[in-house]
This record gives C-alpha cells, structure tokens and sequence, in this order.
C-alpha cells in the first residue's frame, strides 16, 4: 500500500531503481506519439548536429519518470489524480544506453477542503549514470488521507464466504 497525505514528509528525499533507456524505447515511443523528428530516428542527421548522435523524445523522458514514480510505490492504491506538471526542464539531452533514475523531493503536502484528500507536490528531478540531471519540475498529485483510505475500506463489499 502506498502513501497517504500525512505519512509525506517535506524535505524527505527518495530514489527509484535505475533503468536503461533504449533504441526500442525511442523508436516505440516515435510511433505512440507520432514524434517522427529526425533528431530521435535518424542516426545520420542527428550525427551531424550539434549533439553529435540521436536523443529521446523530451517527453519520453517524462514518461519514464513517470513510471519508475510508480515503480516507487509512493501511491500505490492511494494515489486518487494527477493534477498537473509545473516549472518542467530539460536540462540535457536523454542518449541511446543512459542509464536514468529518479530522484524525488517532496516539497509540499497538505490536506484539502475535503478531509478525505490532500495534494503532495514532489520536485522530480531525472538524473543519469553520471549524476547530471536532464530533467526535473514539480508533480501534483491528489491522494486520499488516512482518513479517506479509512472510509473506503469501510464502504468496500465483505469477500464472499466459502
């Protein structure tokens, strides 16, 4: 079970596992979103820019922080909305065979109007093998309290009996 509201703590700082980005994961990712620029699909042109070989897609790379968000746990079951993206950078380029990982700052967590909910807000900063970080902005994400996971599971059905 992941987080609520109140178990988030400002200033507290996390790690995801690492994970290696790939030629398949830029070329999937060129076919989902349609993103067809030569830049993340043709090795010659990109070898011939001022970054000298092909990168991911900005926005693959907030996908992949994204994901290994989740692969946290943070909100496991808790998690009820994300409400938005703030102040996101891309600081360096994302390479063929980086190996990323997520580094997350929780910079605020409050409970809202309603007791039941709350909204943390973490500075996602995505740091590579050599410890630069090529991307970072602030996530909101709506989640239940203690309070709120308590109501749920007292309006959850009893299991069945056997």
């Amino acid at each position: 079970m992941g987080k609520c509201v109140e178990d988030f703590t400002i200033g507290d700082v996390n790690e995801s596992p690492a994970r290696t980005v790939t030629e398949s994961d830029i070329v999937m990712y060129s076919w989902i979103s349609g993103d067809s620029n030569p830049m993340h699909t043709d090795a010659e042109y990109a070898g011939r820019s001022p970054i000298g070989q092909r990168i991911a897609h900005g926005t693959l790379g907030m996908s992949i922080v994204t994901g290994l968000s989740a692969r946290m746990g943070d909100f496991d079951g808790t998690a009820i909305a994300a409400l938005g993206v703030d102040e996101w950078q891309f600081l360096a380029p994302i390479f063929i065979g980086d190996t990323v990982r997520l580094r997350t700052t929780v910079q605020d967590a409050k409970i809202t109007s309603k007791p039941d909910r709350g909204v943390v807000v973490r500075l996602m900063e995505l740091v590579n093998q050599d410890d630069t970080v090529v991307q970072r902005g602030l996530m909101k994400t709506m989640a239940y309290t203690r309070a709120g996971m308590a109501e749920r599971a007292a309006s959850e059905p009893e299991p069945a009996a056997n």
